[in-house]
């Protein structure tokens, strides 16, 4: 399964990376929300991991542009933010199905992703 990262922090992205391969997940990465669209609607993964605050594009506008293309409508998104309160009614009405607060566990990461995947949900 493929899942794109979206993820303005190389530190941050790589280690998610890592994580994610080691789940057994195949791994497309992008520094912002602008380049996470791009290639969202051209490899259209199996669910975006989307951090808010990034440069250029931030995440709630990209979010909004993947729920405006019938390619990426459905994947699932979750979205992740050092920002709990700021950001999350934002994101949810942009059309995450999923809010995870930076820095988030790693299993409990997983879980969500698993479930995602396995359930096909997205709350559009």
């Amino acid at each position: 399964m493929l899942i794109l990262i979206a993820e303005d922090s190389d530190d941050a992205r790589e280690a998610l990376k890592i994580l994610l391969q080691g789940e057994g997940y195949r791994v497309l990465e992008a520094r912002n929300g602008s380049e996470a669209v791009a290639l969202a609607l051209c490899r259209v993964p199996a669910l975006i991991v989307m951090d808010i605050n990034m440069p250029l594009m931030d995440g709630v506008t990209a979010i909004k542009e993947l729920r405006k293309h019938d390619a990426t409508v459905r994947v699932p998104i979750v979205a992740l933010s050092a920002l709990a309160d700021r950001w999350q009614d934002k994101a949810f009405a942009a059309g995450c199905d999923e809010y995870v607060v930076k820095p988030c566990d790693f299993q409990e990461l997983a879980a969500i992703i698993e479930r995602l995947i396995t359930t096909g949900r997205s709350r559009i």
